[in-house]
């Protein structure tokens, strides 16, 4: 894994580890004693990095969810789970290489396991499609999600996209009777899902995959009817309201979590996943095994009914005072 780039908002953590690398150069092959000074600085990094991704806005948790260097569906395939088997084809047009899938082991258990992947140059990500699936992406999912009801194991969902592709080509091949089916179809499956925001969570291309017992975040994740370059298009016409968008969607691990949406948020290593992938594929991996241990526990009828009651319980009805006194009721989220 090279180093990662830095973003905006980590200008002071990008100087200091500036320092410590020219200090390191300096000391290096002269025989100079820099301990001291180089745990001064380590020190000081390690607090400027906590304070930092404590207190982060809306949209600077929309960039560490897309930065270039977070780990991808496959990374964590690499670090989490064994004896993994992808699966290709919807069995009806083609492979769509943005939704990955197969079996594998987690903590010796064999569950099926279903992805966006992402690129991490312009020519894998031509291949991925920046992880924006096709129809087919949704179809081929759906296939391994049943294939997974049939031999009676659990489904793993790791959601990391845009959204899904908006292109004419996907609308003539049905795109969002692909999503919709996704959504129906999930709802209703018997056996046990779980669904880990890994990255971003956008529109329907990654409810297609979260319609699931229990939606996990990592920490530094974002999951949103659109994106906040979208939404500030449509409400601002302008981009340049992304900021003020990224706030209002409410679209943070944090945000999700108190409106009743995610069950869990999975902690990263501090300065985020990117930082350090094991440290989080190790976190990633506990929170699943406990969460289907718990679910395993569930007879197949029960599993339905709370899931059911889990999305039925999604939102509520709030009635505006003044407007209750003319027997007039508005809906809120």
């Amino acid at each position: 894994m090279t180093a990662s780039p830095h973003l905006e908002f980590e200008r002071d953590i990008a100087e200091i580890e500036e320092r410590i690398k020219n200090l390191l150069s300096v000391a290096d092959g002269k025989g100079i004693d820099v301990t001291s000074e180089l745990d001064v600085l380590r020190d000081k990094l390690d607090s400027l990095r906590e304070e930092t991704y404590r207190s982060l806005r809306a949209i600077e948790q929309v960039q560490v969810a897309r930065h270039p260097r977070r780990p991808y569906a496959l990374d964590y395939v690499e670090r989490c789970f064994t004896d993994w088997i992808e699966m290709h084809g919807d069995r009806s047009y083609r492979d769509d290489e943005a939704m990955v899938g197969g079996w594998a082991r987690l903590g010796g258990d064999s569950v099926m396991l279903i992805g966006h992947q992402k690129g991490r140059d312009m020519k894998e990500n031509l291949r991925r499609n920046f992880g924006m699936p096709h129809p087919e992406g949704y179809r081929k999912a759906l296939r391994l999600m049943r294939q997974a009801e049939k031999f009676g194991r659990p489904v793993v969902t790791l959601i990391d996209t845009p959204g899904a592709y908006p292109g004419i080509g996907a609308e003539e091949r049905g795109q969002a009777e692909a999503i919709a089916m996704n959504l129906r179809e999930m709802a209703r499956l018997r056996t046990p899902l779980v669904s880990v925001v890994i990255g971003e969570g956008g529109s329907g291309g990654a409810l297609a995959l979260g319609v699931t017992d229990r939606i996990l975040m990592l920490e530094h994740s974002i999951y949103s009817v659109i994106s906040p370059e979208g939404c500030a298009a449509i409400l601002w016409r302008s981009a340049e309201h992304r900021e003020e968008a990224a706030e209002a969607l409410r679209l943070t691990s944090e945000n999700l979590v108190e409106l009743g949406i995610a069950d869990e948020i999975i902690q990263e290593p501090q300065g985020g996943a990117h930082q350090d992938w094991d440290g989080a594929a190790l976190t990633l991996k506990e929170t699943l095994l406990r969460h289907l241990t718990e679910l395993s526990g569930l007879g197949t009828n029960e599993l339905l009914r709370r899931r059911q009651a889990k999305y039925e319980g999604m939102g509520a009805w709030r009635e505006n005072s003044a407007a209750h006194i003319t027997g007039e009721v508005s809906a809120g989220t």
